[in-house]
């Protein structure tokens, strides 16, 4: 996993910098990453856990994280996120993206009552520890914030301080549901590997160029090999 040092933010927020608990949200394989089935075939599913496997690694290795929960019902998943670190939640409400990032969130205040929550997207292969660690040191105390995705339509990362509900509104174009909701928006320059989602082979291509985690890579070098194609 590609990994930076971390630089002091010229805005820092006023959360500690530590702590922090990060939901991750993962359908089960057999319908996860549907938009890539163009291009990724009978490799789809593995790419979806890959992705997981090496946000969430890269997660655990920030040091300003000091959990990470993963809401999935998948098994296969479940038990390799689990040997890599990761707590794993059961969806137990069900009833899609938001309720499952909330859920979540609820847990993690469970274990940390006094911590900043944050919902981050599964999908980050290219993930750096201190990029990361750079957007969570800019939430403001008392509120929430969030961070765009690449093409500036979507979200990868929203956090909540210490006492403050999280309120997902993930999915879609949740850059301005978020933003109408009160949360910061953050732009921080240097962060593009918290920003890249893969949704597509095209994203897919562009996270392979940021570099990403070993997982990914591997099977990204086995579609390769079969002819398949990132973009």
């Amino acid at each position: 996993m590609n990994q930076d040092t971390v630089r002091p933010s010229p805005e820092p927020g006023c959360v500690p910098p530590a702590g922090w608990s990060l939901v991750l949200p993962l359908k089960p394989l057999a319908v996860a990453k549907s938009r890539l089935g163009a291009s990724a075939g009978a490799l789809r599913a593995d790419l979806a856990l890959a992705f997981a496997l090496d946000t969430a690694a890269a997660a655990l290795a920030c040091p300003a994280v000091a959990r990470v929960l993963v809401v999935t019902d998948d098994p296969l998943a479940a038990a390799e996120l689990a040997a890599a670190g990761a707590l794993v939640v059961p969806d137990e409400p069900a009833l899609g993206l938001n309720a499952a990032l909330a859920h979540g969130a609820r847990r993690a205040r469970l274990q940390a009552p006094d911590g900043p929550v944050a919902a981050l997207s599964a999908d980050l292969p290219a993930l750096r520890p201190g990029e990361l660690a750079r957007v969570l040191c800019r939430v403001p105390c008392g509120g929430r914030a969030f961070l765009p995705d690449t093409p500036g339509v979507g979200t990868t990362l929203l956090a909540a301080a210490p006492g403050v509900e999280l309120a997902p509104a993930f999915g879609g174009a949740s850059r301005e549901r978020h933003r109408a909701s009160g949360a910061r928006e953050l732009l921080p320059s240097d962060v593009d590997s918290v920003r890249r989602d893969v949704d597509t082979g095209a994203d897919l291509a562009e996270a392979l160029v940021l570099g990403v985690g070993p997982r990914t890579a591997e099977v990204a070098g086995v579609l390769a090999a079969r002819g398949g194609r990132a973009g």
